[in-house]
């Protein structure tokens, strides 16, 4: 029977929401930050007990509902599978003064403007609290740099210069 003539109230499939891909280029290790595993499992436990039921019910007769929890769904899909994988890379000490996977940097570039970078996983980046992904071209950039060097590095609005002033 053509499409046409169903009526939309007899449609019982599931709204289409496309599929989470990771950021991670293949075989590369999902490392992470204990604070950031830590926040991502208490967004899943937030999902799961709170979002999830309070969503579930509406879902059998709103079709925005319906949509709604299948995007969570998804999310909570991706959050369990990072998780999952995750690699949690401990606070390092072992070279004082160098940037390393969970630091936070200061840079100065040549105009004297100051940024601050905190370098996490990928699932756990979050361009709001200045944290980026280590597979991201600056932490690429910074990576190992010790205090007071100056590392070259080009932004889509040209290239510069950032001196590492601060690493915790």
């Amino acid at each position: 029977m053509s499409k046409a003539f169903t009526r939309e109230d007899d449609e019982t499939e599931e709204p289409v929401v496309p599929a989470l891909v990771s950021p991670l280029p293949p075989g590369a290790k999902n490392y992470m930050t204990a604070e950031g595993a830590k926040r991502l499992r208490t967004e899943l436990a937030n999902m799961l007990d709170e979002k999830r039921p309070a969503l579930a019910p509406a879902a059998a007769t709103d079709p925005e509902a319906k949509r709604e929890l299948a995007q969570l769904d998804q999310r909570i899909r991706y959050l369990q599978q990072s998780l999952s994988t995750a690699e949690i890379v401990p606070p390092t000490g072992t070279v004082p003064n160098q940037v390393a996977f969970g630091s936070t940097v200061t840079v100065r570039d040549t105009k004297g403007v100051t940024s601050v970078y905190r370098i996490v996983g990928v699932d756990e980046a979050d361009f709001e609290r200045n944290e980026v992904s280590w597979l991201s071209p600056i932490a690429k950039a910074l990576m190992n740099a010790r205090l007071g060097q100056k590392v070259p590095f080009k932004f889509p609005r040209g290239a510069t210069e950032l001196e590492v002033v601060k690493i915790e």
